[in-house]
């Protein structure tokens, strides 16, 4: 299933519970344990100024849209191996909009 449009608050919700422990969403907001996702889509993997990747993060040569970004969170392991995100995944194509739908207008 494509990416298609959720719900912003619902996804907000997901954002706090989580992706808020490792990642700021506002321009200018500080690197945590990943990076800050303002200006995410649109961006090649790997290149938030300021952040420590991994080598498998910088070469993966992907540009976050939609539709990508729904394919890495439902597992990003699986998507950029190699990875340092913890992070197992949105199993739920549901979950996977509204947080997108989210970040489209957080970020």
């Amino acid at each position: 299933m494509p990416f298609a449009t959720g719900d912003a608050v619902a996804g907000a919700k997901l954002f706090k519970t989580r992706c808020a422990q490792c990642h700021t969403t506002e321009a200018g907001g500080a690197n945590k344990v990943g990076p800050n996702l303002h200006g995410i889509f649109g961006r090649k993997s790997g290149q938030a100024a300021g952040y420590s990747y991994t080598e498998a993060n910088k070469n993966k040569g992907v540009t976050w849209t939609e539709e990508t970004m729904f394919e890495y969170l439902e597992n990003p392991k699986k998507y950029i191996p190699g990875t340092k995100m913890a992070f197992n995944g949105f199993k739920k194509d549901k979950e996977r909009n509204d947080v997108i739908t989210y970040l489209k207008a957080e970020c």
